[in-house]
């Protein structure tokens, strides 16, 4: 049984894919770590499937073994669970297609695991790589980005201000996964043109319910790619907005109790609301006059909102279901988000 798995979720990456493998193949790591790669296919058309058979063709009979796996249900959090349920090792590191992690990535991430017992997942510092320079200001939303630079200190996430690692570049604890994150979740992230997320957070959030710790190592480096379409204004209020959405169904999780989810709910919408006035006249009435601004605001009349999309989704999905079919689980996804 290896000892760390690298667990990349991919939709259509043949394109992205290369640079990453090549990057993990060319890790400097221990001699007697075990490792291998899992690139899990969340139903990709491209030829995705194509480009691991070639890989592994070439890399046959070396370290690391590249493994493929398949998840038809669309949606990196199915991807990310068909991972925890193939892989064969204690700890996962996840990694998005997009990621450039550093030479030293898979050593640092495995002994970062073995240092903490009581750790059920850890993130890094991410990296924006970008094609060009983003806006000014961006710093104020980088996070929605997945991008993490948090000092050169280790120290424990706050999962109850919804302060955890982004799903770009962490490591999880699998059997922590298996015995305490359910295996349905709500969120299953962006698709279909949704680019509601949350779906990185959900499982951290369960593993803090039940007593594991999420720590920041600053040791631990990986590049974002970033290309220019991802800082067009257009596509980050959309982002802005949609990061804003899961905020209630992410803090019901944490919820002590059954009646303090209406306290939470009203607490939520009124703490958007007070945020989005004061954002409002902090810039003169004119919050939409530069992009970061314009994106702080989506997030904060979103947040406000999603109490209301909470209820009702929570009513939807207990309608009766159509006899020809079963229906699409929720589409939610708050990617990212770091407040």
């Amino acid at each position: 049984m290896p000892d760390f798995t690298v667990a990349i979720p991919t939709y259509n990456g043949a394109e992205r894919l290369p640079r990453l493998l090549e990057q993990l193949r060319s890790q400097t790591y221990p001699a007697d770590l075990d490792w291998e790669i899992l690139v899990v296919d969340n139903n990709s058309s491209d030829q995705t499937a194509a480009l691991i058979q070639q890989y592994q063709r070439d890399w046959a009979d070396t370290t690391p073994t590249l493994r493929y796996a398949f998840e038809p249900q669309q949606g990196a959090g199915f991807a990310r669970q068909k991972a925890i349920q193939t892989a064969q090792s204690e700890w996962v590191g996840f990694l998005d297609d997009d990621i450039i992690p550093a030479a030293d990535w898979v050593a640092t991430a495995y002994a970062a695991g073995a240092s903490r017992d009581r750790a059920g997942a850890y993130g890094g510092q991410i990296h924006g790589k970008f094609e060009t320079p983003p806006p000014e200001n961006f710093k104020r939303i980088q996070s929605f980005l997945a991008i993490r630079e948090r000092g050169p200190e280790a120290h424990q996430y706050d999962p109850e201000n919804l302060v955890l690692p982004p799903s770009a570049a962490w490591v999880v604890r699998r059997q922590a996964w298996l015995r305490d994150v359910p295996t349905h979740l709500a969120l299953s992230g962006p698709v279909s043109g949704s680019m509601v997320g949350g779906e990185d957070f959900e499982p951290l959030l369960y593993l803090h319910r039940a007593g594991w710790e999420i720590w920041y190592n600053p040791d631990l480096h990986a590049a974002h790619e970033i290309p220019d379409r991802r800082l067009e204004r257009a596509y980050l209020i959309n982002l802005s907005w949609a990061c804003g959405l899961c905020i209630c169904h992410l803090r019901m999780i944490t919820a002590k109790s059954y009646w303090q989810k209406p306290l939470i709910m009203a607490k939520i919408a009124l703490g958007g609301w007070r945020r989005a006035l004061k954002h409002y006249w902090t810039h003169a009435g004119n919050p939409q006059k530069d992009t970061i601004a314009a994106c702080e605001m989506a997030f904060f009349l979103s947040s406000a909102l999603s109490p209301a999309y909470f209820i009702g989704r929570s009513l939807v999905s207990h309608l009766p279901r159509r006899a020809t079919g079963p229906a699409q689980p929720g589409q939610l996804s708050c990617k990212h988000l770091e407040t």
